[in-house]
């Protein structure tokens, strides 16, 4: 079996750069990843604030920080991690569905998922009308109605994206204030296609067994139920960590983050963490590069002092 240096799990851009890094300190490197690379960057449309490029597409940026890893002798696996575990000489194995991979460090970089509203009708409807991601799906709702929930940076940002394609957008959140930074509200209150629905959760997803028709709506302070039409909903109402491969190795806080030190070093010796996946306070795709970037020089210092 070939034992890796270190083997990355997951290829957002936390991941690709800690691959980069650790690469061109000439170690053997293995990025693991379940899809297509770029991770939560492929379901964003316009990047505008990523130092070099005024505004990037998502998809694009990802495969700009992808191409270069396979000049740099990375290797690529695809596969779905089960569990990684440390053996008693400190050897660290990664055990997908089919394999099990061994490396002398791993760098956790899995990121974190869509929280889903879990009303009646939202899977039902997966696919048919609700979505997840606006720039996967979002052509789909040509000159229709869309309504977005939450009230987020990524909540704004999609639903001015989604006036691209729908005749009108509204935005749902629970309070009676967006939290999204503010000059994204700015831009929203200013879009003559947006309007707004305050102190308001969705209920229940209406459909006709073929797409959706619209949403149940309750007021949270008056308790008022509604029926709105829309032709397609998009949720961006949070996100939980994708640790549930490493909760047995007790190195995430009650909820599920991932703590690390400030060199992306988790208290098990030789597990990094970067990314979305950690217990932090901004996710951002510059933060997520540059704790890939410590941990890739992290993972060659921890190597070269127990050699």
């Amino acid at each position: 079996m070939t034992l890796y240096d270190t083997i990355v799990i997951g290829a957002g851009p936390g991941g690709m750069t800690a691959a980069m890094y650790a690469a061109r300190s000439e170690l053997k490197v293995l990025l693991l990843e379940r899809g297509a690379p770029g991770g939560q960057m492929n379901n964003t449309a316009e990047v505008e604030n990523y130092p070099g490029f005024d505004t990037i597409m998502g998809p694009e940026l990802s495969m700009k920080m992808y191409e270069p890893l396979e000049g740099l002798g990375v290797e690529n696996a695809y596969g779905i991690v089960q569990n990684v575990t440390v053996n008693s000489e400190g050897v660290k194995q990664v055990i997908t569905e089919d394999e099990v991979y061994e490396a002398r460090t791993v760098i956790i970089a899995t990121g974190a998922q869509h929280r889903h509203l879990n009303v009646p009708g939202e899977e039902e409807y997966g696919a048919r009308g609700v979505s997840y991601c606006a720039v996967c799906d979002g052509a789909f709702f040509r000159n229709q109605d869309i309504l977005v929930v939450g009230g987020g940076d990524s909540a704004v940002e999609e639903a001015l994206f989604l006036t691209r394609f729908g005749s009108s957008v509204t935005i749902l959140h629970r309070r009676d204030e967006l939290r999204a930074q503010k000059i994204i509200q700015e831009r929203a209150f200013s879009n003559e296609k947006i309007s707004f629905i305050w102190d308001s959760a969705v209920e229940e997803v209406l459909g006709n067994d073929m797409k959706i028709t619209g949403v149940r709506i309750k007021n949270l302070k008056t308790g008022e139920i509604s029926e709105k039409e829309f032709g397609g909903l998009f949720v961006y109402i949070g996100i939980d960590p994708m640790t549930d491969t490493v909760k047995d190795l007790g190195i995430t806080d009650e909820i599920g983050w991932i703590i690390t030190d400030q060199g992306m070093q988790t208290k098990v010796p030789g597990i990094f963490a970067v990314g979305d996946v950690r217990q932090k306070d901004l996710r951002q795709i510059t933060t997520a590069v540059g704790e890939g970037a410590l941990a890739g020089q992290g993972v060659y210092k921890y190597i070269t002092d127990n050699a």
